[in-house]
């Protein structure tokens, strides 16, 4: 069985997530399509507007065969570390080439920024640190450091979100896995950050920001998403109450960062430079998350950045552990979020012909990531009533979404 993977997050999954696995499987040759997604939280450190096992389950209702779970650690990092924990995951799968969107859409453009910066490897290296000791953020930083070794014209343009990302891919293809085939697809109609919906095809950010301003599914969030996707979403919030999002969980936050000192906060993965005093300064006049990022970002700590630590805060990521999990590479395990038929078939050859650790359930299997893994649940059902949150957290322990193909 020929296999394509692609990296998602699916928040929710929407028309342009739909195109991007239909023409994945097409230009791959693809007879099983695996999704490697986010879990409870995400990227760019939000947690996912409705959890992990709903999210699987749109994305084998329009697609993909197999889906598996990018640890907690991985999911919310920068891209570099974030592209690491997906593609080596998805290489020790088994797949056969990984399919990414982006801006570009010409995957030649992404080789010759690849080629471009292997040649120039040292003199990156010394702009990007020079740039960061100016008090630059990262990714501002890396755009003044690609401009300084003056890529050609033909490679990829790298100050565009989607090409960013999809650049982290080829660099792991690349370097990890040469033999995996890396292909890209042009994204549709709208943009990364686009916060309004002009169409059938819009970012996920403009539809998550028109569901939350409206409470409910709108007609016009409804027609950028496959028929299935607003079933879902209006269930989950029938039945838990709420999409999750940050400032439902800020009271939780202010209470962590309120009730420890500074050395404690200094422990925790992201809490760099002093930034803990900040942080208690801060956390006392704020009265919302929005009032609280608004106060605490600076040019070198970016919104994105600041919620990735505020994620780790709540779920209690330490240094130590951090460090440990993201040396340990390629990641230990792959573990299984959903299936459908052809999932299944290719798993049964993927567990005869590769050494990956397939798991369906955490008490298969004795390690740390795991145990983050049930901190980060542990965190992202605390909004939920107490019967509910039980339950929800019970489902951890229990075997994946099963779906028929001829669904």
């Amino acid at each position: 069985m020929r296999s394509c993977g692609v990296v998602v997050e699916y928040n929710p999954f929407h028309n342009g997530h739909y195109y991007h696995l239909e023409q994945a499987r097409k230009h791959s040759g693809a007879d099983v399509m695996i999704a490697i997604m986010s879990g409870h939280f995400l990227q760019r450190g939000e947690p996912a507007i409705m959890d992990k096992w709903h999210r699987a389950e749109a994305a084998l209702k329009n697609g993909a065969d197999l889906v598996l779970e990018l640890p907690f650690l991985y999911a919310v990092q920068h891209s570099d570390y974030f592209s690491q924990g997906a593609v080596q995951t998805l290489a020790e799968a088994g797949v056969d080439a990984i399919c990414f969107g982006s801006e570009s859409g010409d995957i030649d453009a992404f080789m010759k920024a690849y080629s471009h910066m292997n040649d120039y490897q040292e003199e990156y290296n010394t702009a990007l640190r020079t740039h960061l000791n100016e008090g630059h953020s990262f990714p501002e930083s890396s755009r003044l450091a690609y401009e300084s070794i003056q890529f050609p014209s033909e490679a990829v343009d790298l100050s565009q979100p989607n090409n960013i990302l999809g650049y982290s891919y080829v660099k792991q293809i690349m370097s990890y896995a040469p033999s995996v085939t890396p292909l890209t697809i042009h994204r549709k109609s709208s943009h990364y950050h686009d916060e309004h919906i002009t169409g059938p095809i819009a970012s996920a950010t403009s539809i998550r920001r028109q569901m939350i301003e409206a409470g409910a599914l709108t007609k016009e969030t409804k027609q950028t998403m496959p028929a299935e996707v607003p079933d879902l979403l209006d269930d989950y919030k029938n039945t838990y109450g709420c999409w999750h999002q940050w400032e439902a969980y800020f009271h939780l936050l202010q209470y962590k960062v309120l009730t420890m000192d500074e050395e404690t906060l200094r422990c925790f993965h992201g809490v760099d430079e002093g930034l803990e005093y900040r942080l208690k300064r801060v956390m006392k006049k704020a009265v919302t998350f929005e009032d609280f990022m608004n106060r605490v970002k600076t040019k070198r700590y970016t919104w994105t950045r600041l919620q990735r630590t505020m994620t780790h805060l709540l779920v209690g990521t330490d240094k130590d552990e951090a460090r440990r999990g993201l040396r340990e590479t390629p990641p230990p395990y792959a573990r299984i979020l959903g299936m459908n038929e052809t999932g299944r078939k290719y798993l049964k050859w993927a567990k005869k012909e590769t050494e990956t650790s397939f798991i369906t359930q955490p008490q298969a299997m004795q390690h740390a990531l795991l145990d983050l893994e049930s901190r980060a649940a542990a965190a992202y059902y605390s909004l939920l009533p107490a019967a509910d949150r039980v339950s929800r957290l019970n489902r951890e322990y229990e075997a994946p979404v099963i779906l028929s193909t001829n669904m």
